[in-house]
């Protein structure tokens, strides 16, 4: 045994070795060292709308500077109560329901450190966002994997049911869903409710791409949260954030909706995690939940553009699509360029083509899966679009 391989035996935690850092995040640093356009890691680069922006330097001049209430500055919780009563329909007590977050991710992991338990089991979906089977074993929790299958990312519902059991804690929905854009239908919705039920299961769903919909045969799509679902108001959990629905990712302001008994736990692990998300920050998420509902009509518009942007120039250069009806990201097949897997092509896409996505293999417990499957976003400047797709001419 070398020496680097008995530091890690002594001095590494089991779950640390049990995952890798974030290949996504990883994908962004390649980009930059090989000079390729970055359709990978899902931040915008173009700005932030300049009145959310002037919320913020008001507040930093107004010397809101120093720490915020714990779980989140009172006027920031208010603001996300009245907008999910606007466009959930939910009644959400700011006082003992919201806990505002370092971001959603940070919302994510202080559930499931607050909720589960050594021994319990957390369903997730896959391919699913890479942090969430990070996070179940950073909790304890063992995953049990279902697959969403292409071209629509549909679920089976037996192996949904064969998934859950005496010891399942919780189910994880991303909806809209990263990576593959697929919107839960409402009757995906009920079925998962009413397993979460049966089993007496929470449900920890991650929906801050809800404002980002686009229509599918000249319907629009509706966006459900599983707290709308009868039954499921006392045994959900909602994970948001202010990132990409006004384009400020790198504020890492989130929030969580829960139950007040749940809300209570989630509190204190926040509290010993993280203190508290940035003040001025939080007084500026107040001014953009309050933005009227063109705001988020004018953002469906302009990201269902940049998609349809996007995709005609991947299928032009050789690859199979899946169209997505949320989110920002397309999840493409790449078996038609004879690459051994994911890893390599996307590789080869970086330093040769000079285009950055994400390998498939990411997303999935085995990554065979999706050893030729690719991700990319396209929450991008139409240059930058327009720039990508010239390169990926290179591929023909």
């Amino acid at each position: 045994m070398t020496s680097s391989e008995k530091t890690t035996q002594r001095f590494v935690s089991g779950k640390a070795a049990r995952f890798t850092e974030s290949v996504i995040r990883e994908m962004t640093r390649e980009a930059l060292k090989h000079g390729a356009v970055n359709l990978s890691q899902g931040f915008p680069d173009f700005p932030a709308p300049d009145d959310v922006k002037q919320a913020a330097v008001r507040a930093i001049e107004a010397d809101v500077n120093q720490y915020a209430i714990t779980w989140g500055a009172k006027e920031f919780r208010e603001a996300i109560a009245r907008k999910t009563k606007w466009y959930l329909g939910l009644e959400i007590d700011p006082q003992t329901e919201i806990t505002v977050t370092c971001g959603s991710t940070e919302g994510m992991i202080a559930t499931m450190m607050a909720t589960v338990d050594p021994g319990d089991e957390v369903v997730l979906f896959e391919p699913y966002y890479e942090n969430y089977a990070p996070d179940a074993i950073l909790s304890d929790a063992t995953p049990r994997y279902v697959p969403l299958r292409a071209p629509d990312w549909t679920f089976d519902r037996e192996e949904l049911r064969a998934a859950f059991s005496e010891k399942t804690k919780a189910i994880i929905v991303c909806n809209p869903n990263n990576p593959t854009g697929k919107v839960f239908t409402r009757a995906e919705m009920e079925y998962i409710a009413s397993l979460c039920r049966e089993f007496d299961a929470l449900c920890f769903t991650d929906e801050i791409y809800e404002h980002i919909l686009y229509p599918r045969d000249g319907a629009e799509i509706e966006h459900i949260s599983m707290a709308q679902i009868e039954g499921m108001r006392g045994r959900t959990v909602i994970v948001n954030s202010m990132s990409k629905t006004y384009s400020v990712t790198g504020w890492r302001v989130g929030y969580c909706i829960a139950p007040p008994e749940i809300t209570g736990a989630i509190r204190k692990v926040h509290d010993f995690l993280t203190v508290g998300a940035a003040a001025p920050l939080q007084a500026a998420g107040a001014y953009a939940l309050s933005l009227p509902p063109e705001y988020y009509t004018h953002l469906r518009a302009d990201y269902e553009k940049r998609r349809d942007m996007l995709i005609p120039s991947l299928q032009a250069a050789g690859f199979k699509t899946f169209q997505p009806d949320g989110a920002y990201y397309v999840m493409t097949d790449i078996s038609d360029f004879g690459f051994k897997s994911d890893v390599e092509f996307t590789r080869h896409l970086i330093r040769e083509i000079g285009v950055a996505c994400v390998p498939g293999s990411s997303f999935y417990s085995d990554p065979a899966r999706g050893e030729q499957q690719v991700r990319f976003c396209f929450c991008k400047r139409d240059e930058t679009l327009s720039e990508a797709a010239t390169r990926l001419t290179r591929l023909r």
